[in-house]
């Protein structure tokens, strides 16, 4: 899991602690950070106006260190949203390990924004992705289709596995693990 400050709360500690109840070791990682370092959460709330609301959430220890990842031992790749992905795009090394998971056709889930780093990498160009819907124009001009699906809902393509919002924690774990 490649997570950063102020990651969405729910979509970086849900499907960690999922992952790990049902046996995987999940190992989550930030560019220039190591292990036992902590990063700033927030939790985004659909409330009933024009997007979501923004509340500062959790501190979320990581337990690996970016700079030591070994992408070989790795099965797949699970990117989360929030702010995060504004910022984890612009590091070409995180770039490179997302395009190393398609190169190699491991699995990759991504929920929210977690699809600008997609779109960043240039590796869904023909896709049928889903994301939170203002990345919409993103995933269109990285020459994917958008998938406008329900906020509870995900869509898998191949390999990739993509998912509009938290809501969907259930049925993107759910596709996403059937592709290990």
């Amino acid at each position: 899991m490649i997570t950063g400050d102020f990651v969405e709360d729910y979509e970086n500690m849900v499907p960690f602690q999922a992952l790990i109840a049902m046996g995987h070791q999940v190992d989550a990682v930030c560019p220039n950070k190591k292990a036992g370092d902590t990063i700033p959460t927030s939790i985004h709330d659909f409330e009933g106006d024009q997007t979501y609301s923004e509340k500062r959430g959790h501190n979320f220890a990581l337990n690996a260190t970016f700079d030591n990842v070994n992408l070989q031992d790795y099965d797949a790749l699970y990117l989360p949203g929030g702010r995060a992905p504004e910022y984890l795009r612009l590091d070409a090394r995180v770039l490179d390990y997302v395009k190393h998971f398609f190169t190699t056709n491991k699995p990759v889930a991504a929920i929210c924004h977690g699809a600008q780093i997609l779109t960043a990498a240039g590796v869904i160009e023909g896709k049928n992705v889903s994301a939170y819907p203002a990345c919409k124009p993103e995933v269109e001009l990285a020459g994917a289709t958008y998938a406008d699906i329900a906020v509870d809902s995900a869509v898998t393509d191949g390999q990739l596995v993509t998912a509009p919002a938290w809501p969907a924690h259930s049925e993107m774990l759910k596709q996403f693990v059937a592709l290990f």
